[in-house]
């Protein structure tokens, strides 16, 4: 669609998509799957994308993701991903069996520019200045806080399964 288009120009640049163009988007698909079940990620980010939201349907549940903002950008920045494929990789998490090069091509992987350290924490600080106001409105919604931390420490931890 263009609005899918003019949002994708947003995103190759390493950039938000404006209130107008993501909420345009994201209420047209939301309104076809009215009678559905569905789990949003990444929206709403701004207090306009909430209020958007909230005219067209009913929020069930918030999950609030508690990230130290030096993890997430360790996380985001040790990215890379396989271009022609989509294939993506974490240098801690999921790394290639070669360093910079893909495990089924053999071809070399790159790192996005929204995905380098400078980029990562300039999105974050202004991700962090537009959730407030958004927080504030879901504070009254059931929710589920999650603390973020890694697997490795809910796994080994005293409640442990």
């Amino acid at each position: 669609t263009e609005v899918g288009d003019t949002a994708k120009q947003y995103l190759q640049k390493g950039l938000l998509v404006p209130d107008h163009v993501i909420t345009r988007l994201m209420v047209s698909e939301l309104e076809t799957r009215s009678t559905q079940h569905w789990l949003l990620d990444g929206f709403p980010r701004t207090l306009v994308q909430a209020e958007a939201l909230d005219r067209i349907c009913d929020v069930d549940l918030v999950i609030s993701l508690n990230i130290p903002f030096e993890t997430l950008k360790d996380r985001l920045s040790r990215r890379w991903i396989h271009p022609s494929s989509g294939r993506v990789y974490n240098l801690d998490f999921n790394p290639p069996q070669v360093l910079g090069v893909d495990d089924i091509t053999g071809e070399p992987l790159v790192q996005q520019e929204d995905d380098k350290p400078e980029a990562v924490a300039a999105k974050l600080r202004q991700y962090k200045d537009a959730a407030k106001p958004v927080i504030e409105l879901y504070k009254t919604a059931p929710q589920c806080d999650e603390d973020g931390v890694g697997s490795e420490q809910v796994t080994s931890g005293p409640e442990a399964v």
